[in-house]
């Protein structure tokens, strides 16, 4: 049961590790690399989500119609291929190469490890199984940064992508060993375009759907756009220097706090209540803020503040944004996940990235994007339910 748990954690935490062991080292991949300008290392970040948009649409029907550990290796594969490719690169272009084939594996683990746990367990043991992960998994985000600036400290960026490897073999090893084939044959799904047609089709005939994965797409954008900028902030406009990872670790804690403080709080309050009180709360505090940059100096402990609320909202909303959009999907759940991770992630994937873009050593394109994001997210939440403010 322990290793299992560790497992499923780890292969839930191969995204959050790819991106957050990254963020010390873009500085030292932007020079070594040439990058034209100091935005452009960013896509370094944004790339991945590129890859691993178009991983979901393929591994979720597939985990359903070959089973999961053939999925798992497929993509845990090419994850190590795209690794290489990373470590030998040249150019900032062969790195990007690299980072979309990372994503495109990086989405089996993704997809796969709900599914297989929902094929050993059911109800609340389902929902103790999941809750054990999480404790596991809140833990990457406060220390991958830190893995990543030891890393670079004591060698070349490029040994991150060597531990990348070693991790990926270490996790290919123990699933060939300790972890059974969950999906019984007869269980399985034929793959094929046709069902990945009506996968969409149903998906968006569907308003609610639809209204709950843009609001998804949004509000994971607006956080993207600060995951590209974090580095810069931190490091360049704040000064922090190697402080960057005690920092961004500090919040990611407060995000992951936030999601168990969800666990227990929304059964009593209602997904609805929790998600539509964090988008008013988010414009608030991003209107003040933004306010705050045309009267006072803004000061790292004024912007930890505003991050450390907002990062308390968003995990109080992401994990119930995603049940809101799959809440009517139950009978195409495995294909609806793959759509419904496949429009948000396209759609968060160009938002982050076009925030990241305007970074101009200030602070405001960054709380400018939380911001329009929460105020575009709450219209749209309200069409999703057909303009009822009473929930």
């Amino acid at each position: 049961m322990t290793g299992f748990i560790i497992l499923m954690a780890s292969l839930m935490s191969v995204v959050a590790i790819s991106i957050d062991a990254m963020l010390p080292a873009l500085g030292n991949i932007g020079r070594d690399l040439g990058a034209n300008y100091p935005n452009q290392v960013q896509y370094v970040i944004s790339i991945l989500f590129a890859g691993m948009a178009v991983g979901q649409l393929i591994y979720g029907p597939l985990s359903d119609a070959i089973g999961r550990k053939k999925v798992l290796y497929t993509g845990l594969a090419l994850y190590a291929f795209g690794s290489l490719i990373c470590y030998y690169s040249h150019s900032l272009d062969q790195m990007l190469g690299g980072r979309f084939i990372q994503g495109l594996g990086i989405a089996s683990p993704y997809i796969s490890t709900m599914a297989i746990i929902r094929d050993k367990y059911a109800g609340r043991d389902m929902a103790r199984i999941m809750s054990l992960v999480m404790v596991i998994f809140i833990l990457v985000p406060c220390i991958a940064p830190t893995l990543g600036q030891f890393i670079i400290m004591v060698s070349s960026w490029r040994n991150i992508f060597l531990f990348y490897l070693l991790m990926i073999a270490g996790m290919t090893t123990y699933i060939f060993w300790g972890l059974e084939e969950t999906l019984l044959p007869e269980n399985r799904v034929r793959f094929s375009l046709l069902n990945i047609s009506h996968g969409f089709k149903t998906v968006f005939n569907n308003r609610h759907t639809v209204g709950y994965t843009i609001c998804m797409g949004l509000i994971f954008g607006s956080f993207m756009g600060y995951l590209n900028s974090s580095r810069q902030i931190f490091q360049v406009q704040f000064a922090t220097g190697k402080l960057f990872t005690l920092y961004f670790g500090l919040l990611a804690f407060i995000f992951g706090v936030a999601s168990l403080v969800n666990s227990h709080f929304v059964k009593k309050l209602g997904m609805r209540h929790i998600c539509l009180r964090g988008m008013i709360v988010t414009i608030i505090v991003s209107v003040i803020f933004i306010t705050l940059h045309f009267i006072i100096e803004i000061h790292l402990w004024i912007f930890l503040t505003y991050a450390a609320i907002l990062f308390f909202v968003f995990g109080l909303m992401f994990g119930n944004l995603n049940s809101l959009a799959m809440e009517p999907m139950g009978h195409i759940a495995g294909l609806a996940a793959a759509v419904i991770g496949f429009i948000s992630t396209i759609i968060s994937m160009t938002i982050g990235a076009i925030i990241g873009q305007l970074y101009d050593n200030t602070l405001v394109p960054i709380s400018a994007g939380f911001l329009a994001t929460s105020i575009i997210g709450l219209i749209t939440m309200f069409w999703a339910e057909r303009g009822k403010f009473n929930f």
